[in-house]
C-alpha cells in the first residue's frame, strides 16, 4: 500500500557540521507568551542526514521528514536556501 501523506518540512540554520553525513539544524519559532503576549523565541535542534548537498555552519537549509536513519536522525536536508557569509 502506497503512503500519499505530505512530508513535513522545516527551515533552520546549520549550527554544526562536524559529523560525517550529518548536520545539526536549529529551527527557531516565535510564540506569544501565555500571559504577557510578548513574542518569545523557542528553538529545537534536529539531526539531519546530508547526502549529496554540502552544508556548512551558518547556512540556512530546508529539512524534510524521512524514515528513521539512526537513533536520532529522522530528517534529511532537501534544499540549501542561503549560504553563510564568509568573513575574512
Amino acid at each position: 500500500m502506497t503512503d500519499y501523506r505530505k512530508k513535513q518540512s522545516l527551515i533552520g540554520k546549520v549550527v554544526s557540521s562536524k559529523m560525517h553525513k550529518t548536520v545539526t539544524v536549529r529551527v527557531v519559532r516565535e510564540i506569544p507568551h501565555p500571559v504577557y503576549k510578548k513574542r518569545v523565541k523557542r528553538y529545537k535542534n534536529y539531526l539531519a542526514h546530508i547526502g549529496k548537498l554540502s552544508a556548512k555552519d551558518g547556512d540556512v537549509v530546508k529539512i524534510t521528514s524521512t524514515r528513521p536513519i539512526s537513533k536520532r536522525k529522522r530528517w534529511q536536508v532537501s534544499d540549501l536556501i542561503k549560504e553563510a557569509v564568509k568573513i575574512g
